[in-house]
């Protein structure tokens, strides 16, 4: 009897493994594939003079791969009922943070559990998961009202708080526009969020009273990184010769100067674009930026042809983080942006911020699969 049970189970499991691998979204895996690629050799010249982050990073790929792996198999269904739960337990993780955080450069953002984590990036998947969760009970319920998005903005704002006292801006903005882009695709009418914008633009002033010192710092530096060339602005203007030096064909692969001389700070994490701009180019930079914008336009194309709501919001979610940490990223290198230590997604070295990238590429993966399996769900 244990035998025959067995072999059926076993049976199952097969064919239901097999039926996820076959109905992979292919161009989904070659493009973040690619960019993977195009990342771990830029690392490599920009790493040069440590080459034990090239060890490092290709065990935090190996990790993001087996979690894009593992979360691809995972039913949606599933992921819809443990939404509340990882919800819940990122902000306790948010909370234990605040009075038992590790303390670096004066910002309490992570925490040892066995392991140093950093809790809020668990936020930047937990919150558009619990709001989708969410839309998707009132859908069911009958209809989606005005007081429903009250409430998911209340929801929204438990997280951002906890974040902001750490304080991390540039993290509690990416995880407000993954929450808020869940609240936008669930049908919030553009008179309220023009009333909504025009409130924060009026608020303004106030907020920047509340800011940080060293977040003011950083605004009035974006304006003129030239006031201070050696302190504030050095980041900016390091990163700007990086990009211009690269001209139309770039200097060539492991042979970007700025890099290798030390000039441009963080050429691994949040600076890897200006490496890759001056050994790459205008045409790198092209074919990257295409890179990206297939990638994300994948993703929204995965959300329109969800079977249903919780899935659309989640892959749309997941599509517009993939967005913002571009944009981010690249805005902030370029000189269109506040300095606010945003990764380049796939390209960065980093180990959390790479995992939950993983993850979010192996939700998109089932989505996708059980769009074109419906019988499956």
């Amino acid at each position: 009897m244990f035998d025959n049970n067995f072999s059926f189970y076993s049976r199952n499991i097969f064919r239901y493994l097999a039926n996820r691998l076959w109905h992979y979204d292919l161009i989904l895996i070659a493009l973040v594939i690619t960019i993977s690629s195009l990342g771990f050799i830029t690392l490599f010249s920009a790493g040069y003079s440590f080459p034990w982050r090239i060890e490092s990073q290709l065990r935090n790929i190996l990790v993001a791969s087996c979690a894009l792996v593992f979360f691809s198999f995972i039913p949606i269904q599933l992921l819809r009922k443990c939404s509340v739960g990882l919800f819940v337990i990122g902000c306790l993780l948010l909370l234990a943070t605040h009075f038992f955080g590790i303390t670096i450069k004066g910002a309490t953002r992570w925490i040892n559990i066995g392991i140093q984590i950093q809790p809020s990036e668990i936020l930047k998947l937990a919150l558009p998961m619990v709001l989708a969760w969410f839309y998707q009970k009132q859908y069911d319920a009958g209809a989606i009202r005005f007081i429903h998005h009250c409430i998911a903005l209340f929801i929204l704002a438990i997280p951002i708080v906890l974040i902001l006292k750490q304080p991390d801006l540039g993290t509690s903005i990416l995880v407000a526009i993954a929450g808020l882009s869940v609240i936008y695709l669930a049908g919030l009418q553009w008179r309220i969020i023009f009333i909504a914008l025009t409130g924060i633009l009026l608020s303004l002033p106030i907020i920047w009273s509340l800011m940080y010192d060293y977040q003011r710092e950083r605004v009035l530096t974006l304006l003129d990184p030239t006031s201070d060339p050696l302190g504030k602005g050095f980041h900016i203007l390091q990163a700007l010769i990086a990009i211009g030096s690269g001209g139309f064909w770039g200097k060539g692969w492991l042979e970007g100067t700025q890099a290798h001389l030390d000039f441009i700070p963080e050429r691994t994490s949040d600076f890897l674009f200006a490496v890759y701009s001056e050994e790459f180019g205008f045409i790198g930079n092209v074919i990257l930026l295409g890179l990206y914008t297939l990638l994300i336009g994948r993703s929204f194309w995965i959300a329109a042809c969800a079977r249903n709501l919780y899935s659309r919001l989640l892959a749309g979610a997941i599509g517009t983080i993939f967005f913002t940490y571009t944009f981010v990223n690249i805005g902030m290198v370029s000189g269109l942006l506040p300095v606010v230590g945003v990764p380049l997604p796939f390209m960065s070295y980093g180990g959390t911020a790479l995992l939950i990238l993983g993850v979010c590429t192996g939700i998109l993966l089932s989505i996708s699969i059980e769009t074109k399996t419906p019988t499956q769900q």
